[in-house]
C-alpha cells in the first residue's frame, strides 16, 4: 500500500523577507550617482543598471542578516550566503532571483528586456554574417521606488530630529516634548487665555480620576497653539559636477536622498509651498523632481551663477510669501556661461573673475528678495570665506556639513522657518 507522508510547509525564505525594508538596505545602489563608475566616463559602460549588479547588491544586503527570519535561517544557508562565491550556488541564485522577481511583481524595478545587438561581419575573402551577441539585462527604477525610498528618508531624518513621525502633531506639551491630537500647549504666564476645555479636563481626570467636583490646577490647563504657516517657493540649487564623487567620497547620492525627503515632505506637509530643482554643473539646467534619483553626476565643472541666474527666473514667476534658494555644493565656482553662449573654465583656485561673477549674482538675488542659504560639503579655507560672503549679502545661512548630516540640517532649518508661535 502505497503511503504519502506529509510535513509542515514552512514557505519559500525569499516569500518571508520584508521588501521593504530589502528596497530600504538597496537605496545607496539603486540611487547611485555614478560614483562606482566613475572610471568609465561614459553611461554605456555603467553597469549599475543591470541584473547582475542588482543581484550582487540583494546578496550583500541578505548577508547583512535580519532580512531573513531565524527560523528559516538554517546554518547550511548562512554558510552559503558567506560564502565569497554564494551566487555560484544554485540554492542561493534561486533565493535571490525569487526577490527581484518580487521587486517586480511589487513594482520598484522594472526589468528591461535585453537588445540583440550583432557585431558587423568578420574581415574574410567572402564574408560573413555576424553572430548575434548576447546584451547584458538591465532594470529601471520606477517611480514606486523612488517615493518610497524619499518616504524612508524622510521618516528616518525626522526620527533623528526627535520627531516620531512626520504626521502633522498640532499639540505639544511643551515641558515634557509628548505630542498629541488637538492644537493645544500647556499654559505659560502671560498667555492671553485661549483655553481648550476638552484637554485641560482629561489632564485633571487622568490626575485625579473620574469625581464631581473636579478641582483644575495650574499644571491641568491647556491652551491653544496658532501655527503661522507662510506659503515658501523653494529652488533647491544641487551641485552635481565631478567633484561631488571624487576623493573617496560619495557625496551626490546623499544629497539626492536629501532632496526626495524635503519633495516628500512639501507635498505632505505643506502642500501651499512649491520646491523646483536645478542641477548646475558646466551649466545649469532644471530637472523635474521626479527624475532625480535618475540623475548623475556630470559634466565636470561648478557654474555657481548660472544655476543662480535659473533659480531666480523660476523663483520670479511664483507668488509666495517667501522665496528661497537652497544650495548643497562641495566646491568653489569655476565656470561662468559668457555672453556669447561660450563657456569659461578655470578650476585652479579661486578665479576672481568667476567669483566676481557669481557674487554680483548674488546680489541680484538680494535686491530681489531671494534668501540663499547654503550647505557646503568641505571645509577648505578659501571656500569657507566664499560661503560666508555669500551669506553676509544676502542674510542666508551657511551650514558646513558632511553627506551624513545634510539632511537633519537641512530639514531643520527648513521646518524651524516654517512654523511660528504665537503666545
Amino acid at each position: 500500500m502505497k503511503v504519502i507522508k506529509y510535513g509542515k510547509y514552512t514557505g519559500e525564505p525569499a516569500d518571508e523577507v520584508d521588501l521593504d525594508e530589502l528596497v530600504k538596505r538597496l537605496g545607496d545602489f539603486l540611487l547611485q550617482s555614478g560614483f562606482e563608475s566613475q572610471y568609465y566616463g561614459l553611461s554605456e559602460f555603467d553597469a549599475s543598471r543591470s541584473m547582475e549588479a542588482l543581484r550582487d547588491a540583494i546578496l550583500r544586503a541578505l548577508q547583512e542578516g535580519d532580512l531573513l527570519p531565524e527560523d528559516l535561517m538554517s546554518d547550511e544557508l548562512r554558510k552559503m550566503l558567506q560564502d565569497p562565491g554564494a551566487l555560484n550556488n544554485q540554492e542561493v541564485r534561486d533565493l535571490v532571483e525569487k526577490l527581484m522577481e518580487r521587486l517586480s511583481q511589487e513594482g520598484y524595478i522594472n526589468p528591461q528586456q535585453p537588445p540583440q545587438v550583432t557585431p558587423p561581419p568578420q574581415t574574410s575573402a567572402r564574408g560573413q554574417i555576424g553572430q548575434p551577441r548576447e546584451a547584458e539585462a538591465r532594470f529601471e527604477i520606477t517611480d514606486k521606488a523612488i517615493d518610497f525610498l524619499g518616504f524612508k528618508t524622510l521618516q528616518d531624518l525626522l526620527g533623528s530630529l526627535g520627531r516620531s513621525s512626520f504626521g502633522r502633531h498640532d499639540t505639544r506639551d511643551l515641558s515634557t516634548g509628548i505630542e498629541s491630537g488637538g492644537i493645544s500647549r500647556p499654559y505659560e504666564f502671560g498667555d492671553v487665555l485661549n483655553l481648550d476645555i476638552s484637554e485641560t479636563l482629561s489632564n485633571t481626570i487622568r490626575r485625579e480620576g473620574a469625581k464631581v467636583p473636579l478641582q483644575i490646577e495650574y499644571r491641568d490647563l491647556m491652551v491653544h497653539q496658532c501655527e503661522y504657516h507662510s506659503s515658501c517657493a523653494t529652488v533647491l540649487l544641487l551641485d552635481c559636477s565631478h567633484s561631488m564623487i571624487l576623493y573617496g567620497e560619495d557625496r551626490f547620492t546623499p544629497a539626492k536622498r536629501v532632496a526626495m525627503a524635503l519633495s516628500h515632505l512639501i507635498r505632505t506637509q505643506y502642500p501651499g509651498d512649491t520646491l523646483s530643482l536645478v542641477l548646475f554643473h558646466d551649466s545649469a539646467e532644471e530637472v523635474p523632481l521626479s527624475q532625480l534619483a535618475r540623475v548623475q553626476v556630470g559634466p565636470y565643472y561648478t557654474n555657481t551663477r548660472e544655476g543662480l541666474r535659473m533659480a531666480q527666473r523660476i523663483l520670479l514667476r511664483q507668488r509666495k510669501d517667501m522665496r528661497q534658494i537652497v544650495m548643497i555644493t562641495d566646491g568653489k565656482p569655476s565656470a561662468l556661461t559668457l555672453e556669447d553662449g561660450r563657456i569659461y573654465k578655470n578650476a585652479f583656485g579661486l578665479d576672481p573673475f568667476v567669483v566676481g561673477e557669481t557674487l554680483e549674482e548674488v546680489n541680484k538675488c538680494k535686491r530681489t528678495g531671494i534668501m540663499i542659504n547654503t550647505f557646503m560639503l568641505a571645509t577648505d579655507y578659501s571656500l569657507v570665506q566664499f560661503v560666508q560672503k555669500i551669506t553676509q549679502m544676502c542674510k542666508g545661512k551657511a551650514y558646513f556639513t558632511t553627506p551624513y548630516n545634510l539632511g537633519q540640517y537641512l530639514l531643520m532649518d527648513y521646518m524651524q522657518r516654517k512654523t511660528k508661535t504665537i503666545h
